[in-house]
């Protein structure tokens, strides 16, 4: 027995799974998941997001028990930080998300000034091969490494999420751009879930308080 079971819900004697996945459901009211860069001028996204979808708590307060422990939050919104916000990386947090708290949505930003963009696919693989002697060539897609066209990697990123088999299919995947110095978003992909299994191909419309792409 590990010197930390007692901290693992699945190392309890009286654990029984499907309860405890009730009980998680319930501590936390995850609504959206928004997957983001960690660029430290980038920790004001979820907050950001929460205000233009409306009707979202970033980031919200934990709860407790009478005996002080952490047994909750009312957070709505749950950040996948990652590099250059790439939705490659955050595929299994959509999964895992869903299956303890479920989910609503699942929410793209890259933004301005990335360090995303600031080198190239077969940069950084020759840059691998000559500085510590690996072939990453083959590690992960090519349009997944870096960013050279925001439109571009954002609706990549989009498409991805959407046919992962781990995304719910009544999730909405939405693709924001965000301006680093001004704070805005700018809605680049919208792809709402269908209403319906008759309109599983079809693209519904909604309203968000941010700025359209044109």
């Amino acid at each position: 027995m590990g010197k930390f079971d007692r901290f693992a819900f699945s190392a309890s004697p009286d654990y029984i799974e499907a309860e405890t996945r009730r009980a998680f459901s319930q501590a936390v009211p995850l609504k959206t998941v928004v997957i983001h860069c960690y660029d430290p001028r980038a920790v004001e996204i979820p907050a950001k997001v929460a205000a233009a979808l409306g009707d979202e708590v970033f980031p919200g307060e934990v709860l407790h028990d009478a005996a002080g422990n952490r047994i909750a939050s009312t957070a709505t919104v749950f950040p996948v930080v990652v590099a250059g916000g790439r939705a490659v990386d955050a595929l299994r947090s959509i999964t895992v998300a869903q299956h303890l708290f479920g989910i609503e949505n699942v929410v793209v930003v890259h933004h301005s000034q990335c360090g995303g963009t600031s080198f190239t696919a077969a940069g950084i693989i020759a840059a691998y091969a000559r500085e510590h002697g690996t072939d990453i060539a083959a590690l992960y897609d090519r349009d997944s490494i870096c960013i050279t066209d925001y439109e571009a990697s954002l609706r990549h990123d989009c498409a991805l999420i959407r046919a992962h088999p781990g995304t719910p299919r009544h999730a909405n995947v939405l693709g924001y751009f965000y301006d680093i110095d001004t704070g805005s978003l700018t809605e680049v992909v919208r792809d709402m879930a269908p209403t319906c299994a008759e309109d599983a191909g079809s693209i519904g419309e909604g309203s968000l308080s941010i700025d359209r792409l044109a």
